[in-house]
């Protein structure tokens, strides 16, 4: 039935075509032999019409003019009719020069060859337009704003005003560059640059706002972000212009401006690939596994082709999902899913001396600050203790490295979590001094979309109708991605020599203030009218800014021109041992007095330490 419609279609293009001719050749004629009183007779003109037919729709089907769909064409298309006109004309002439001679006029022939062309070439593109135009008068219900009119919007009009199930319009187009200003791309007006925005979006009554700017450095997008946002509509911006470059995304994947927009950041970007022949072919265990810093190292180094990945975690239902996304993704490797507990060393050391891995990254860990200020011996059990015990095995059983996930919560810690990731550092580090196992920590802030982080929390709220609450109006934090983050620890493993705290550079800290107007604006709601914003004060343990290093620990730049090192700040062992026999004790006979003591020795700590050489 289909084979039947598309025969029937094609042939009705054919006749219509062959009309189109009819009518070219004979106009043609009454142009330039009839209205001179030319000597060549009706024979002639029905002689060389039907000709003119023949070869032309020939040199059509040549040219492959049915095949095409007329409602996305552009220049190529035109040049394809051109060319299938002027051999089809060309055709006729010559044989016609052979039938009549030197009685055929030229410029009869070369008029019909120009009315045939622009005959032929005007039903098709009055097809594409008369379907445009049926699109944006009978469909339309959204219109579009396009913020940059250049390659990359003039492209994403084309695709929208060529999808013929689509209810939206391109209306004008915003562009900083004043040469474009009041003319048109793709039929489109350019309206004027940034200031214009809000003065566009009244006039052609937009509801979609697309940033098609993805040579633009991030910083630069958050600015055109920041004009577009007091709008109140949506938001949408296009895939980075390495990603378009490399074939990963197409200008079909325009997706929400997300909260990592506005972080007017450069994403980090790593070539693991190169640097991480560490993994490649060995045994890697990552604890934590089913995290979200946990899973996505998984997901990382998964795809730099381990001989054995294994999965440990105390969740068997985060377990589980790992797993199975990762044999969906790499059904020919070797994965081990083990559910097991940290603070459990007996557990630990079969697992090491049954599967001795090579490679050891060390996720897991209790992160939520409020609640360890409620429980801080469960937090100095699993972050300390839980730490020493999967680091003492590593060094017990000969792996190669162990690397440890810690926070910039650990630079001058005012909070328990902050203290037991700070002594997580301290125990690993002096592992280190003693160990053929190369051991390092990777510091780094908040990531975003991670369970339990700011930004779901503020999305659930806004959902909810609001209010969101924000701790204090003054409050800052680093943020990067969860991918990022996960980058630089493997990244971190490779550059490793023992002992070193590794930082990113985050670029500047956010406002949670900020943060939260932006995240109720990019929501379609105006921050205090549609979505209250309640201050409830700071929480036991928060911090108003949070630092990545310490000035004693210094900072020294790798290969990598954002991962920088910092010196490892080591107490001395005497002190140190004395301060864990201490802790220990209390955990057993006076868990009331851990926090203070926790929080007294860390602070005072600087006293008794050694830069490590």
């Amino acid at each position: 039935m289909e084979l039947k419609l598309w025969w029937l279609k094609k042939g009705s293009f054919a006749v219509l075509d062959a009309g189109c001719i009819a009518v070219s050749v004979g106009l043609s004629y009454w142009l330039t032999i009839h209205a001179n009183e030319g000597q060549i007779g009706n024979s002639f003109v029905l002689g060389f019409s039907v000709l003119t037919i023949v070869c032309c729709l020939i040199g059509f089907q040549v040219f492959n003019l049915y095949e095409q769909v007329w409602r996305y064409a552009d220049i190529r298309h035109v040049l394809l009719i051109a060319s299938a006109v002027t051999a089809g004309c060309g055709m006729s002439s010559m044989i016609s020069i052979l039938l009549w001679g030197n009685e055929v006029p030229w410029g009869f022939m070369i008029m019909a060859y120009e009315s045939v062309l622009l005959s032929v070439g005007g039903i098709r593109m009055l097809q594409r337009y008369r379907q445009r135009r049926t699109v944006s008068h009978q469909q339309v219900k959204r219109h579009i704003l396009i913020i940059g009119a250049g390659d990359c919007g003039s492209l994403v009009a084309k695709k929208i005003l060529d999808n013929e199930h689509s209810d939206s319009l391109p209306a004008a187009f915003i562009d900083d560059d004043s040469n474009k200003w009041n003319k048109k791309i793709v039929g489109i007006p350019v309206v004027g640059g940034r200031d214009s925005i809000m003065q566009a979006v009244q006039q052609y009554q937009i509801q979609d706002i697309i940033i098609a700017l993805p040579s633009l450095p991030r910083k630069q997008i958050a600015e055109f972000i920041d004009c577009c946002k007091t709008t109140g509509r949506n938001i949408y911006t296009m895939p980075s212009l390495d990603d378009l470059m490399q074939g990963k995304l197409t200008v079909n994947d325009i997706r929400h401006v997300d909260v990592e927009d506005l972080l007017g950041r450069e994403p980090v970007r790593l070539h693991l690939q190169d640097n991480c022949n560490y993994i490649r072919g060995r045994t890697v265990l990552v604890t934590g596994a089913g995290g979200s810093i946990g899973s996505e190292l998984c997901r990382q180094i998964a795809a730099l082709s381990p001989h054995l990945l294994l999965l440990l975690g105390h969740g068997e239902n985060s377990i589980y999902a790992i797993e199975s996304e990762l044999r969906r993704l790499y059904p020919g490797m070797e994965i081990m899913p083990i559910i097991a507990d940290i603070q459990n060393k007996p557990r630990l050391e079969q697992l090491f001396r049954e599967y001795a891995p090579n490679v050891v990254f060390h996720a897991a860990a209790h992160k939520h600050v409020p609640l360890m200020e409620l429980n801080p011996s469960e937090a100095i059990r699993n972050n300390v203790h839980g730490t020493r015990n999967v680091a003492e095995c590593a060094h017990r059983f000969g792996s190669e490295r162990f690397v440890l996930i810690s926070s910039d919560k650990a630079v001058h810690p005012s909070s328990v979590m902050g203290a037991t990731k700070r002594m997580a550092e301290m125990v690993i580090q002096h592992l280190n001094e003693r160990s053929s196992t190369n051991f390092t920590s990777v510091r780094f802030g908040n990531v975003l979309g991670s369970r339990g982080s700011v930004i779901p929390r503020f999305k659930e709220q806004i959902q909810q109708g609001g209010p969101i609450t924000i701790t204090h109006p003054d409050m800052t934090r680093f943020f990067m991605t969860i991918p990022e983050a996960v980058a630089l620890v493997i990244q971190a493993g490779a550059y490793a020599v023992g002992g070193e705290v590794f930082i990113l550079d985050m670029g500047k800290p956010v406002k949670i203030l900020d943060l939260a107007t932006d995240l109720i604006r990019l929501s379609g709601f105006e921050p205090y009218k549609d979505i209250e914003i309640e201050v409830t004060g700071i929480r036991p343990g928060e911090k108003l800014h949070e630092e990545l290093s310490t000035e004693e620990e210094g900072l020294r730049r790798t290969e990598h021109q954002r991962i920088f090192v910092g010196n490892p700040l080591l107490m001395e062992e005497r002190a140190f041992e004395h301060w864990n026999k201490q802790l220990n004790e209390l955990l057993l006979d006076n868990p009331l007095h851990l926090k203070r003591f926790l929080m007294e020795t860390i602070s005072s700590s600087n006293e008794g330490v050694k830069m490590a050489r």
